[in-house]
């Protein structure tokens, strides 16, 4: 009696903790929901409006800093004028620009070819130093863009910068400022920034350029700082927080300056700004203790009002446990508790009613279990006969035999379905005489109730026979006095193998179980069928890879022949290598001096190595050279010339390959093309001035790029027509093909006389192309080796179609040489 008292007092103890413990905790949980979700709102809603204050000021400055260095630009770009033309001009004007310009430290002006002329400071002047700084950045930057930003040095704590400006005119040279930044001090005062904040300015490196009082010192790198990293690197994101110098932490926005590439920070300290978050989580945390004594002692209250009726519940409980079912709990609560005491004396009552069925229903059951324990024997045997033997006259009779006995029924059929006439045809019956003449010996897929069964891979049980649809076999089952039918077809994933049909004379429904037992057997019956046929497939694929086999001998002996004139062939093939071989060699030498395509026409047949015999022939030559070409390789690196003659020879070899020149020779920057020789065209001229054309848009392209880098060069182009001689010159190992006579000096002096872009042509030419071309006559032209003028006309453009677009008419080569 002691123990039961003592458990009672431990559960109520229980209970008045848990009631307690919840109810309090339900109200701080609420409270400190309540102030987290303020606190989170009012933190959110401080820091946006902190950090979208501080962006503003910094967009702000960063607009001033911006527009100071664009004045700055603008005032240096006053003393850039053309009407300064000489240093005495320029000093005035740079003394004028340092007088107006606090920020400007020194001036000094660099000529076309980076030297310096003039350096104007606010205690010096000096002219022509000549110093050379044709490589400095400031310079060739300048010449490129017209302006320049330099990047920032430090004279001490002193932050410096160059900008340049280009001069008006052409190669008229540069000025560069040297500028003081420490007016940028006045961007970042106290009345800017504000009391508690503090600002700086960083160039690409991190270094500050300038500073608020309380802001990092000038000249310091400030790289390390996780919010300028994150300026520093490529695209990247302003960050919202970071931390100073010091490492606290801090709110922090920034303003970008693209042309300088520098940005404005506005910073504040994290703990200063967030100083009303603090007030308002004390005033939280006072609510929760105050909310906290409250719920305890309601908590308290109601738990105690609660025991009585629970203890009662608890005592009749276990009773009920014990097996007292007469047993009743009184409790008058007029709520829940009473509720549960009436479900309790309910349950007692249904126990006690339970008990007196309960041992009719363990028989039953265990009759049940019997039936199952005889279903799992015969569906073993089955099993066995099944894996036992590929013989369907052996598996079946077991599998009918065995539905039988389960099914408690008085007939099995099981038929095969044949796919080729769409039959079912009877293979095995138990309870039926099985005759090839009988009605249900044979039936039709679209006349019988095994169609539906099989489409729908269900069996289908009918519970009458005498209602369902007439057919061979409901006929023969009704006359043999059976009337209920059970169809379970025979499927796989393969497809349809048959149906097994299972005939009881009783009308009524087929229980439940019974169907799902019939398609287990339906299962081991499909499960024989398939390794017969299986079995039958593989005897009758072993019989075929013998007749294979036999047929592989015969083709072997067939190989053996075969081998044997191949033999023969690669003896023939090998003389025919040797023939391949020695014309692949004449074309190589060939190919020494002549286009690829002029070296595969002569040596494609015999008879046109007299194409390079000595003759004479009319010929029209294209000789052309770049302006300027002389003074450049001069004054510039020999590298950079290689690869400005790559670039012209890989243009202009481009053109030639395209209207079948032959190229003679090149020099330098010189080429000299033949039309009309060794493979003659009746076009010949047309094709030059066509080629000649295109190559002055080619290189004209070309030259504009080389101006991008510093080069001036220029294109010209002379074209003459008239007979020259024909043939090989030079030596075993080196041969060329050239052309000797007048014509060739006349095209290379009228491409002497040609200006840049000019392309000049013998009246001649001209005569010849007359009507296709726009043109206009240039006279007595004076060239070297000739004794009286020469009369020629430059040619401006093709006419009624772009030369780009220009294409080549398939050759029309004579038949003579």
């Amino acid at each position: 009696m002691s123990e039961v008292k003592n458990r009672g007092w431990s559960l109520r103890q229980g209970l008045f903790a848990k009631y307690v413990v919840s109810l309090v905790g339900l109200v701080v949980f609420v409270l400190a929901v309540n102030g987290a979700t303020e606190t989170w709102i009012s933190y959110q809603s401080t820091r946006a409006s902190l950090t979208a204050a501080m962006a503003e000021k910094a967009d702000a400055s960063a607009r001033r800093i911006d527009q100071a260095v664009s004045d700055l630009q603008r005032q240096i770009s006053w003393v850039t004028r053309a009407s300064a033309n000489t240093l005495e001009l320029r000093r005035a004007d740079y003394v004028q620009l340092l007088s107006q310009a606090p920020a400007v430290r020194q001036l000094y002006q660099l000529d076309g070819q980076g030297r310096e002329q003039l350096r104007v400071s606010r205690t010096a002047i000096a002219f022509s130093s000549n110093n050379d700084l044709s490589r400095d950045l400031r310079f060739t930057d300048t010449v490129t863009h017209g302006s320049n930003f330099s990047g920032v040095t430090f004279k001490g704590t002193q932050p410096m910068m160059s900008i340049s400006v280009a001069h008006s005119g052409f190669n008229a040279g540069v000025t560069v400022a040297d500028i003081d930044l420490d007016f940028l001090e006045d961007f970042m005062s106290e009345a800017q920034v504000g009391k508690v904040g503090f600002a700086y300015v960083v160039d690409p490196r991190g270094q500050v350029l300038a500073s608020s009082a309380k802001g990092p010192a000038v000249g310091q790198d400030v790289s390390k700082l996780e919010q300028v990293a994150a300026m520093l690197t490529p695209d990247g994101q302003p960050l919202a927080s970071g931390t100073d110098s010091n490492g606290h932490s801090v709110l922090s926005a920034v303003a970008t300056l693209p042309k300088l590439g520098w940005a404005v920070f506005f910073e504040q300290s994290t703990a200063h700004a967030l100083a009303p978050i603090r007030d308002q989580l004390l005033r939280g945390a006072l609510l929760i203790a105050l909310g906290l004594a409250v719920a305890t002692l309601a908590g308290s209250l109601l738990a105690r009002r609660m025991l009585v009726p629970i203890t009662a519940l608890r005592t009749g409980a276990r009773k009920l446990g014990a097996g007292d079912f007469g047993q009743r709990i009184e409790v008058h609560t007029h709520d829940e508790l009473e509720e549960l005491a009436d479900q309790f004396n309910s349950m007692a009552g249904q126990l006690a009613q339970s008990y007196a069925v309960l041992e009719a229903k363990v028989e039953e059951r265990t009759r049940d279990l019997a039936q199952s324990i005889n279903e799992l024997k015969v569906l073993e045997e089955v099993g066995r006969a099944v894996s036992s033997s590929l013989d369907l006259n052996a598996v079946l009779p077991t599998v009918s035999a065995r539905a039988l006995e389960i099914t408690h029924a008085d007939a099995v059929l099981i038929y095969s379905y044949e796919a080729a006439t769409r039959r079912f045809r009877l293979v095995e019956a138990k309870g039926l005489e099985r005759t090839q003449d009988a009605p249900y010996s044979m039936l039709d897929e679209e006349t019988t109730l095994l169609a539906e069964s099989v489409r729908s891979g269900e069996p289908i049980a009918i519970a009458e026979l005498e209602s369902a649809p007439a057919h061979p076999l409901r006929d023969v089952a009704v006359a043999g006095g059976f009337h209920a039918v059970l169809f379970t077809p025979l499927v796989d994933q393969q497809g349809v193998l048959g149906a097994l049909v299972v005939l009881r004379r009783s009308a009524g429904a087929f229980p439940p179980n019974l169907i799902g037992v019939m398609r287990t057997f339906a299962h081991q019956a499909v499960l024989a069928m398939r390794n017969a046929r299986l079995f039958t497939e593989v005897d009758q694929k072993g019989r075929e890879l013998a007749l294979t086999h036999a047929t592989v001998q015969q083709q072997a002996e067939k190989l053996t022949e075969q081998t044997e004139q191949l033999r023969e062939w690669n003896k023939s093939l090998e003389e025919r290598v040797e023939k391949q071989l020695a014309e692949i060699e004449r074309i190589r030498r060939l190919e020494r001096f002549l286009a690829p395509q002029v070296a595969q026409i002569i040596a494609s047949s015999d008879g046109h190595d007299a194409l390079l015999q000595s003759h004479r022939r009319e010929v029209t030559v294209v000789f052309c050279d770049l302006r300027g070409f002389t003074a450049f390789t001069e004054t510039t690196e020999p590298e950079e010339a290689m690869n400005v003659l790559r670039e012209y020879h890989a243009a202009l070899g481009k053109l030639i390959f395209k209207y079948e020149g032959t190229l003679d020779r090149y020099a330098g920057d010189g080429v000299m093309i033949l039309f009309n020789a060794p493979i003659p065209f009746e076009d010949h001229t047309t094709r030059a001035v066509k080629m000649a054309l295109e190559m002055r848009e080619e290189i004209g392209g070309l030259t504009e790029r080389w101006k991008n880098r510093g080069h001036s060069l220029g294109f010209g182009v002379g074209i003459a027509v008239g007979y020259a001689t024909l043939g090989q010159v030079g030596f075993e190992n080196r041969l060329e093909y050239a052309a000797i006579g007048s014509v060739t000096n006349l095209a290379s002096r009228l491409c002497d006389a040609a200006k840049a872009g000019q392309v000049i042509a013998s009246r001649r030419v001209y005569g010849m192309v007359e009507g296709s071309v726009d043109a206009r006559p240039i006279d007595d032209l004076h060239l070297k080796g000739f004794n009286h003028p020469v009369l020629a006309m430059e040619i401006l453009q093709w006419r009624g179609e772009g030369v780009e677009a220009a294409v080549i008419e398939e050759p029309r080569r004579s038949a003579a040489t």
